[in-house]
């Protein structure tokens, strides 16, 4: 598995335990859902700046975004 389908996974992980749709998660981190879905799916890269707004929508660290990765 690739470092962009391992960061999709848990992403997707995180935002099912917080029972966010895909929608409203993208309207947390100020994104759009298909770039979500993109970057879940593990067809996107995304940028630090992104990984941030994520982690933020998240309420979590950028180090706890990453752990078990």
């Amino acid at each position: 598995m690739d470092i962009k389908s391992k960061i999709g996974n848990q992403i997707r992980r995180l935002r099912h335990l917080r029972n966010l749709s895909q929608e409203q998660f993208a309207n947390l981190c100020g994104l759009d859902r298909t770039y979500i879905a993109g970057i879940e799916q593990g067809k996107r890269n995304v940028s630090i700046v992104n990984l941030e707004k994520i982690a933020a929508a998240l309420e979590i660290s950028l180090s706890e975004l990453f752990e078990d990765i």
